[in-house]
């Protein structure tokens, strides 16, 4: 059985006793504000000081309860790493009159979002468009296709406003220790590495932003490898799809290359994968699938259909899987353990099934009875 810490006020009261019992010849009561009360009190912090370190070591100790650097040097032993925070990059278009240019180095608002550009303008007419990255590395750097963006400080025959031409991605935060610690257990539990199913899953998991992820073994013929993937994090305002194109490595010769998302996971996956396998990292495509709860009674509040919603969007992110199929039961399960005291589930009411390989259950929208 676990060990159990004794608390302060268990070590204050074990000083105590000591010195009331024997500890002390002579000594048979404290009082509160005495020179032996203050010494008592002094060495149970001290105690109290020691487990608290002992019990932060003991959790270093071990991969699955390891923390910050410690996690990270038992991933490195799996050669797992945090994931750092990245820079979201994109392009941006300004109207322009004559010749005028914007240089790189350009400081940019785009979508509220501080950028700069990373080269000289390239001008088609009265279009120049500059290529930018963002300031701060964060998945707050991703900005959308068509948002506004400004110039920080007026030029020359520049039109001050202008737009995202090509939607700036790839920005994420530093990944987080329990999503760290879930990638270094799972290296523990599969052993090396043989381009196996769960490597391709390991290998997208490993790139920045990069979330969940699918492998579908020749999924576009004999010698290929279908990767999907999500990033629920850094494109949260896309419902964690990715942004960009599918596609192969810009490496690979043999198949287009991808664009955006899909070409920093199949970049990264190129080093590692077996030499002959032609990798094609994909976007799932979203199938929504609309609810109906009813019979809530006096539990159709907005609270509870708030938690109801909730509750399915988890379901959805734990249990979707491109081409894969959602059970009646998987939605009731997700809804009950709210604690309601009665619903029903009228649609769907049988088991969702993705209408094609690459297609994905995704919750829609949700209509509420009592």
């Amino acid at each position: 059985m676990p060990y159990a810490r004794p608390t302060l006020t268990d070590l204050r009261q074990l000083v105590v006793q000591d010195i009331q019992n024997g500890g002390i010849p002579g000594v048979v009561t404290l009082m509160r504000f005495s020179v032996l009360w203050v010494i008592a009190m002094a060495q149970a912090g001290l105690a109290h000081l020691h487990y608290g370190y002992l019990d932060w070591i003991s959790k270093q100790a071990v991969p699955w309860t390891a923390t910050d650097e410690d996690l990270e040097a038992w991933g490195a032993l799996k050669s797992i790493y945090r994931k750092e925070a990245a820079r979201a990059t994109g392009a941006i278009a300004f109207t322009i009159s004559s010749d005028a240019d914007i240089p790189v180095g350009t400081a940019i608002v785009a979508g509220g979002v501080d950028v700069v550009t990373t080269a000289d303008s390239v001008i088609s007419g009265t279009t120049a468009t500059v290529s930018c990255a963002a300031s701060e590395a964060g998945a707050s750097g991703n900005v959308a296709l068509g948002a506004v963006a400004t110039l920080s400080s007026p030029i020359a025959g520049v039109q001050t406003t202008g737009t995202v031409a090509i939607a700036f991605t790839g920005g994420a935060d530093d990944e987080e220790d329990d999503n760290l610690r879930d990638r270094i257990m799972a290296a523990y539990a599969k052993g090396g590495e043989n381009g196996s199913s769960a490597d391709y899953v390991s290998w997208a998991e490993a790139v920045s932003g990069v979330t969940r992820a699918w492998v579908n073994p020749l999924g576009a013929g004999a010698g290929t490898v279908v990767v999907y993937v999500m990033l629920d994090s850094a494109r949260s305002a896309d419902s964690g799809f990715p942004q960009g194109t599918d596609g192969a490595a810009s490496a690979e010769s043999r198949y287009q290359a991808a664009t955006g998302d899909q070409l920093l996971v199949a970049n990264a996956i190129y080093t590692k994968r077996p030499v002959t396998a032609l990798v094609i990292v994909c976007s799932p495509v979203a199938q929504t699938v609309n609810f109906v709860v009813s019979d809530l009674g006096n539990d159709n509040t907005s609270d509870n259909q708030a938690s109801i919603t909730a509750a399915l969007q988890d379901m959805f992110r734990r249990l979707s899987a491109p081409g894969g199929t959602i059970h009646p039961n998987y939605w009731n399960e997700a809804i009950a353990a709210i604690g309601l005291d009665q619903f029903n589930v009228t649609s769907p009411s049988v088991p969702v099934s993705a209408s094609s390989t690459g297609s994905m259950p995704v919750l829609g929208t949700i209509e509420f009875a009592s």
